[in-house]
């Protein structure tokens, strides 16, 4: 199987992963849903009717077909979706963007890797089950650790709080931007242009 960095991929499987239904489109666990929806928002790409269960649509963006997918099977589940979604399209492993929440980095940040373990990220750890495949390209949105008391099951399924708008739009523009620079850069170019970013950028935008 071809990682990104090792070919000229002309097609990307870009994944969000969330729960569906309006009772979690706010929550931190569905960042990684806002953030594709901002993305086909920007490249004026329509959303089809569930198939499969995903939410899909297909555009371009610097003369590279993308198909951005959103798994309707609830994020426990997510690789079901995925694994059907690259079969039927013949998708290579290696030009595959999975963009997900994390706890493990701050509020705001974003990280990018290839590979590794899934962080106790189920939605993650779905899809690399159903692939039998850990290398593809992880778009990681920091979304912080819960409060002191606080489980982490129940904080990732908590929405942003109103104060924390401007540094959740910052973070929302970071991912799209980061998915562009992996499609266009690569993983390495990505990374040395979203690494850049710097905390006292983000930091006067969190909450005080």
């Amino acid at each position: 199987m071809k990682l990104l960095d090792e070919c000229d991929s002309k097609m990307f499987a870009v994944i969000g992963l969330g729960n569906p239904g309006p009772k979690y489109s706010k929550h931190r666990h569905n960042i990684g849903f806002m953030t594709l929806d901002a993305l086909a928002y920007a490249l004026g790409a329509t959303w089809s009717p569930v198939r499969n269960e995903a939410i899909t649509c297909v555009t371009e963006y610097a003369d590279r077909k993308l198909i951005l997918v959103k798994p309707q099977t609830f994020m426990n589940l997510s690789g079901k979706a995925v694994n059907k979604i690259l079969s039927n399209r013949n998708i290579n492993y290696g030009s595959l963007i999975v963009i997900h929440d994390e706890l493990d980095i701050n509020l705001g940040r974003v990280r990018i890797k290839a590979g590794g373990g899934d962080g106790g990220h189920k939605g993650v750890r779905s899809i690399a089950d159903s692939l039998r495949f850990r290398d593809f390209i992880r778009v990681r949105l920091g979304i912080g650790r819960p409060p002191e008391g606080m489980a982490a099951e129940a904080f990732v399924l908590s929405s942003f709080q109103s104060s924390e708008a401007p540094v959740v739009k910052c973070l929302i523009d970071l991912g799209v931007q980061a998915t562009k620079l992996i499609v266009t850069d690569g993983i390495e170019g990505a990374r040395n242009t979203i690494n850049t970013v710097k905390d006292a950028e983000i930091a006067p935008l969190a909450p005080q």
